[in-house]
């Protein structure tokens, strides 16, 4: 059975109304995959420059928990839970610096700072603010609407794991496959859940993610700090990537962080006992932290089997300016 949604729904997950109404003239969807991709082509090719305003108006200031008036009551609350980390990780102090860099960014750039909150304490979030203040306005515009991308489509998740009556009968994968495919889509929005309610049943052995990495600069000696970094999980009608293959599937996004003054990235995925087995990309955007460099950016893929789903699993990124090297560590 296909899914689709109406033009209000599709608002909930991103404050364009262009947006919105190609999304429902465009349904319904096979899949969530398939929604998806259809969500970016419109966003980055139909959504006019104020489309993207109206988007980006849409969402609260980082660090305050009220929306905008004209937000959705199910967009607010999204945009609470998406935050919560961030405010539970809050300062008096450091809530009132981002307050004060916030008013900065949109007295520079005439808009809301946007970033995709999830899993990222108040002081990553903060780091990322003042890093991205330095950028020309062209530049930070397309910075801002690549975030929206982002938070649509961990909304666009939410929203069809809220659909109880998605049906496995179009795809090619069993009751149970589907099944699981679902348990992969709701850990996609693991972010909004806070620190404190994942640690609050005392039931979980984990102290961190199972998914975690960390980025040394050995030209240097010393922690890359400032580095993005993206995972992402393989989903499609095929069970893994094939090399030199481009069909069969898509990378789907599950979190994203910056690298700290350690080097370690912030929160990627939610703290569960149990990782969700299958092929996964950690991605490092290596152009923007060394321009001069050799790599543009830095894919590492690798596999988690169903006889590992309760190891942890690090996985660095050793970086120089003409190589770079990875390793499972602990």
């Amino acid at each position: 059975m296909e899914v689709g949604f109406d033009e209000k729904e599709y608002l909930s997950c991103c404050g364009s109304t262009r947006f919105a109404k190609d999304m429902a003239l465009a349904s319904p969807f096979s899949s969530l995959e398939h929604a998806l991709s259809v969500a970016r082509d419109i966003w980055f090719n139909n959504v006019d420059v104020n489309g993207w305003l109206q988007a980006f108006s849409s969402h609260p200031q980082i660090g305050q928990t009220h929306s905008p008036s004209h937000a959705s009551q199910t967009s607010a609350q999204w945009s609470k839970g998406e935050q919560s980390t961030a405010l539970a990780t809050a300062t008096g102090s450091s809530l009132q610096e981002l307050s004060e860099w916030n008013a900065r960014y949109r007295q520079k750039f005439g808009f809301v700072f946007l970033i995709c909150a999830s899993g990222r304490s108040t002081d990553e979030i903060l780091a990322e603010l003042k890093r991205r203040y330095t950028n020309r306005p062209i530049v930070e515009f397309e910075i801002a609407a690549q975030e929206q991308m982002k938070i649509t489509e961990l909304r666009l998740a939410k929203l069809f794991s809220s659909r109880e009556n998605i049906s496995s009968t179009t795809d090619k994968y069993s009751t149970t496959v589907a099944k699981k495919a679902e348990e992969d889509r709701i850990s996609i929005i693991g972010g909004h859940v806070t620190a404190a309610s994942e640690t609050s049943t005392g039931k979980s052995p984990r102290t961190r993610p199972p998914i975690t990495t960390h980025v040394l600069d050995v030209s240097q000696g010393s922690p890359a700090a400032g580095i993005e970094v993206l995972l992402e999980v393989w989903r499609g009608t095929q069970a893994r990537p094939t090399f030199g293959a481009a069909d069969g599937g898509s990378w789907l996004f599950i979190g994203s962080s910056v690298t700290n003054s350690d080097g370690r990235s912030g929160q990627l995925l939610s703290i569960v006992d149990e990782v969700n087995p299958g092929i996964y990309r950690i991605s490092f955007n290596t152009g923007r932290y060394n321009p001069s460099g050799f790599f543009p950016y830095v894919s590492i893929v690798f596999e988690i089997k169903e006889s590992q789903k309760r190891e942890h699993f690090h996985v660095p990124l050793l970086l120089s300016p003409f190589s770079f090297n990875t390793y499972r560590g602990s």
